[in-house]
């Protein structure tokens, strides 16, 4: 499938699947979009606490990044699990500005070590966050009450029904210790009925630039 690194509208870059006419991140703004769905509506819950993050679709690194750089602001320590099945390319790292974007360049090591580092093994980058890549079909996900928010960032329903289904809903309730949050981009019906469905307790709140809502789900 050809890929093409693609500026969006607030100046950070993304991947755009030709062939899906799908991105790995909103065209109205890449950075805008993971501070606002996953920043602002989820890891902002969990201020001054030790936390567990789960990531559906690790891809370029920015919500890890993003989360990296929050996570001191809001006193926070915590243990990163970023599960992704295609990895990207090391040319596709170094054409992301996000360094850059986020006025981080004394940080830039840190977001090349996500990438350079290695599958399955958990790595410290800073003494207040640990990071766990996993190389996984999201299908084959089987944590157990082990993560207090989940960053659900998915490719679209549109072009992948199969990613959120009911039974991979399953398994992120699963996956969330009780009185625990999901939060995605996402705000279709369909989605919102599979939520309900294995258990949750869905909440729609209003939308990162270009897009009206999303959702946030909580398990009781």
């Amino acid at each position: 499938m050809k890929r093409e690194i693609i500026q969006t509208l607030d100046g950070s870059t993304t991947i755009h699947l030709q062939e899906w006419d799908e991105c790995y991140h909103s065209k109205h703004g890449a950075i805008q979009e993971a501070q606002h769905v996953f920043i602002k509506n989820g890891l902002s819950l969990f201020q001054n606490k030790q936390i567990s993050i789960l990531e559906i679709g690790f891809g370029t690194g920015l919500n890890a990044f993003i989360t990296f750089l929050e996570a001191s602001k809001m006193n926070q320590s915590i243990d990163y699990v970023g599960v992704e099945a295609y990895p990207i390319s090391a040319e596709e790292v170094v054409s992301m500005n996000y360094v850059d974007e986020l006025n981080a360049s004394n940080e830039r090591p840190v977001f090349k070590k996500m990438h350079e580092s290695n599958w399955e093994e958990k790595i410290v980058l800073r003494d207040d966050f640990t990071l766990t890549k996993r190389k996984q079909f999201f299908e084959e996900i089987d944590d157990f009450e082990k993560f207090d928010l989940i960053y659900f960032d998915a490719f679209g329903y549109r072009v992948q029904p199969e990613l959120w289904s009911t039974a991979i809903f399953k398994k992120m309730y699963n996956a969330l210790k009780p009185n625990s949050v999901l939060v995605t981009y996402a705000a279709r019906g369909v989605v919102k009925r599979s939520m309900i469905e294995v258990g949750f307790t869905v909440e729609k709140l209003a939308g990162p630039p270009g897009k009206r809502e999303m959702f946030r789900a909580k398990k009781k």
